[in-house]
């Protein structure tokens, strides 16, 4: 007969203590503390910057990068939305007359371009409207084929703008070029009121000039010869 032989089993395993059971607690509740801090501090990134670039959409700058997004996409009807032609075309006249005074344009400005501006005036306005159209084109064209929000966040790089209340001055600086702009705030939406630019100036005069009545021919001659001697 077999004797039935005891096995003695040694259990390596340490039993478990009521300390190790706090331990686990107290690891889940600072991986969980770790975890709402977290979740707080990107909650917060975001809030931040929701309110940030709802607050950056009703500035100067935002309504640039708009128009040159626009200007690139050739989308006339926010182009129109931003550009307030007859202010612009207001303030082109002015400063025609402000370059001319005391020299013999000045005095042909007054007896006879006055009296045809008039008739002048809507032509002036769609010339004015086209050729600032074509220049910003020209000039915005590297963000051509860029997402938006990309030219938005990076506009402050091109144009210096100094706000003060509702009238905004930017000076873009494009390519060795400069523009220069005058912008107004409007029921919480800003246009460009008034734009200085010496190449521009002068293709819009010579627009002026070739909208003169024809009968006028001496006297556009005769700008035309005034204007070129004017400083720029």
């Amino acid at each position: 007969m077999k004797r039935k032989r005891n096995r003695i089993v040694i259990n390596f395993e340490r039993p478990a203590s009521p300390r190790d059971g706090s331990r686990r607690g107290g690891l889940g509740r600072v991986l969980l503390i770790i975890g709402v801090v977290l979740f707080l501090l990107v909650g917060g990134v975001v809030a931040g910057g929701y309110f940030w670039w709802r607050n950056y959409q009703s500035s100067p700058a935002y309504t640039l990068a708009v128009l040159a997004d626009a200007s690139q996409r050739k989308d006339t009807a926010t182009i129109d939305s931003i550009l307030d032609s007859e202010k612009i075309s207001a303030d082109f006249v002015a400063q025609v007359r402000q370059r001319t005074t005391g020299s013999v344009l000045n005095s042909l400005w007054s007896s006879q371009i006055d009296s045809a501006l008039p008739s002048v005036t809507p032509k002036l306005q769609a010339t004015v409207h086209d050729e600032i159209v074509k220049e910003l084109q020209r000039l915005t064209e590297p963000a051509a084929g860029k997402p938006f929000i990309l030219v938005a966040l990076v506009i402050g790089r091109f144009a210096d703008i100094k706000q003060e209340n509702n009238t905004a001055h930017a000076q873009l600086n494009i390519r060795n070029e400069q523009l220069r702009l005058t912008m107004q705030s409007d029921a919480g939406r800003w246009r460009i009121t008034a734009v200085q630019d010496d190449k521009l100036a002068k293709e819009i005069s010579d627009g002026v000039i070739r909208d003169l009545p024809s009968k006028g021919g001496h006297l556009q001659e005769e700008i035309r010869k005034q204007l070129e001697k004017l400083p720029k």
